[in-house]
């Protein structure tokens, strides 16, 4: 786990690099960022008492995938030592917190993060226990959304000429399309993963008439 916590803290300080290249100067809102996509993590659970509603739990893993994105981004600002962040972490994520109810705790993470602008791993590890995510849904998960994001930036997602919905799926469904079908242990599964992504950008575009 350990390992796999550094590799995904080496991802995330290149992909903050790639947005800006001196990032941790900028005093980017992060708890902002967590804390909107907790609003977006409790519409995928459900909670309208007056309506039906069928918990997601593909839409929420990536929910919580992308909180850990700007989870790992808070930590880096406060120490640009990895090694000791991954110590932290791999303790944090086994941390079992005594409740069983997802959207209190949803709301207990979310309050923390307004409060504290800052970012609780033993909370974040509390709400994957409430859906079930083991932390290999979360290494998986991060991975595939990291090479994605790289792909975004390189395809003009920063100016606003990226295209986000290719055919009738968004990218994040063609991530999770693509992944499935592909060895994730392989040495060159981030290169062959944006390579895929590509493929099928360029395929989708070019059938609906779209400019690459």
């Amino acid at each position: 786990m350990r390992q796999k916590v550094t590799i995904m803290l080496a991802m995330q300080e290149a992909m903050n690099a790639k947005i800006h290249p001196k990032w941790r100067d900028q005093s980017f809102p992060w708890y902002r960022a967590i804390w909107i996509e907790c609003a977006e993590l409790l519409d995928h659970h459900g909670w309208k008492w007056w309506k039906k509603q069928r918990s997601n739990r593909d839409q929420m893993l990536l929910e919580l995938i992308d909180i850990w994105h700007f989870g790992l981004s808070v930590l880096l600002v406060k120490n640009s030592n990895a090694e000791m962040i991954s110590a932290c972490l791999t303790q944090e994520l086994n941390i079992c917190l005594d409740t069983n109810n997802f959207c209190q705790n949803l709301e207990i993470f979310a309050c923390h993060t307004l409060e504290t602008k800052d970012f609780d791993v033993a909370k974040f590890a509390t709400l994957m226990r409430g859906i079930n995510m083991s932390f290999e849904d979360l290494y998986l998960g991060y991975v595939g959304k990291n090479v994605l994001n790289f792909f975004r930036q390189d395809h003009g997602y920063k100016d606003g000429s990226y295209i986000k919905k290719w055919g009738q799926l968004e990218d994040n469904e063609h991530l999770i399309n693509i992944i499935q079908k592909m060895d994730i242990d392989s040495l060159t599964f981030n290169d062959d993963l944006y390579h895929r992504l590509e493929q099928a950008y360029r395929d989708n575009l070019l059938l609906s008439g779209g400019d690459l």
